[in-house]
């Protein structure tokens, strides 16, 4: 896949030897019904094939344990979260599914299908001629990781999406949290000051990745200057998942202002009317606020 357009291999005819044997070629490692079904679809061009060879495919990148998952589940199953997949098994199994079926996929469209419904709408979509309206953009955990100053063991924030002015993120807590072992002993609590620290970040991350001057945060630092009406309501543990979710309330420059909140299973855990961000260049940032 690429930012551009990609050759379809419905320029070539339907009736093209060569062109079959190399589909076979391409799907050797699906099952025959997927086989059939993309040989039939690129001959009638009928988008009710379409689910049948968008499961074959997803079915081939699956370890053996996750394939009753797909094949029992319906289209909210997750890639990632459901079937194990990463983002470049991800990558491999669009590639396959582009040059089967003769679509062209953005890599900046990939991200946001989460779901085999949403793969599976999103071509059939495409081959229809339909305009593909745009959603709220998710992130996995590989793609905060590039843009975040913060890194692993101190990176709150394994997946995001960002709609407009507001984001929503999540974080669970594993248990494996070097500062549990002291907060508390024999009773780990998930600090108040960090859940904080959560809200801070997806702040910056939909900070770095909606506004262009920040040009991915490579001209510029991010520091924390001040949080009000903060408030917490839930004690939070081992195995509780962060819902985290900020509003961009005011912008001028160099300060950013957001408010956020933070639920557990829909009860709600924190909040904070106010999470203040200073931006500034790299060499003239001040070293007496909290880097975020």
């Amino acid at each position: 896949m690429s930012n551009e357009a990609t050759s379809t291999n419905q320029n070539q005819s339907p009736s093209d030897p060569s062109a079959d044997e190399l589909l076979k070629e391409t799907l050797k490692r699906c099952s025959p019904e997927t086989i059939t079904a993309a040989l039939a679809f690129r001959q009638s061009g009928d988008i009710s094939l379409v689910p049948t060879v968008v499961l074959g495919i997803v079915e081939r990148f699956l370890e053996p344990e996750v394939v009753d998952t797909l094949k029992s589940g319906d289209d909210s199953v997750r890639f990632m979260e459901d079937l194990g997949m990463d983002s470049l098994t991800m990558f491999e199994a669009i590639m396959m599914v582009e040059e089967s079926l003769g679509v062209s996929i953005k890599n900046e469209e990939l991200w946001d299908l989460r779901t085999v419904g949403d793969l599976k709408g999103f071509i059939a979509a495409k081959l229809s001629g339909v305009e593909v309206v745009a959603q709220a953009k998710s992130f996995p955990i590989e793609q905060i990781a590039a843009v975040m100053p913060q890194q692993e063991p101190f990176l709150f924030l394994q997946s995001a999406e960002i709609d407009g002015a507001k984001a929503k993120g999540a974080y669970t807590i594993s248990g494996k949290e070097d500062f549990l072992k002291g907060h508390f002993k024999g009773d780990p609590v998930f600090p108040a000051s960090i859940m904080l620290e959560a809200l801070g970040q997806l702040g910056v991350f939909h900070f770095l990745t909606t506004d262009e001057s920040a040009s991915g945060g490579a001209g510029s630092s991010i520091y924390f200057t001040g949080a009000d009406g903060v408030r917490c309501s839930r004690v939070c543990r081992p195995g509780d998942t962060l819902e985290l979710s900020v509003e961009l309330k005011r912008r001028r420059d160099p300060l950013v202002v957001y408010s956020g909140k933070i639920t557990v299973a829909g009860e709600k855990a924190a909040s904070a009317e106010e999470i203040s961000l200073i931006v500034a260049p790299a060499e003239g940032a001040s070293a007496s606020g909290a880097k975020e």
